[in-house]
């Protein structure tokens, strides 16, 4: 399973409401709505955001956690 707290963990540690992040990077309301309900991004969309965010490793946007069988 994908999850994406790490991607709200960035936006704490660099002190980015989800208000800044929609009106003063252009951060799109549909993706953070996907983020939010925990949909799948597409490779580029996670790219995208990887520059807006100036971080150097995608796993401060995503993480990747095996489920429980």
């Amino acid at each position: 399973m994908i999850t994406y707290e790490p991607f709200w963990q960035t936006l704490k540690d660099k002190n980015i409401s989800q208000y800044q992040l929609i009106h003063h990077y252009g951060f799109s309301t549909g993706t953070l709505d996907a983020i939010r309900k925990g949909k799948t991004l597409n490779l580029g969309t996670v790219e995208s955001i990887c520059k807006m965010l100036q971080v150097k490793s995608i796993s401060e946007i995503v993480e990747y956690v095996p489920e429980q069988e």
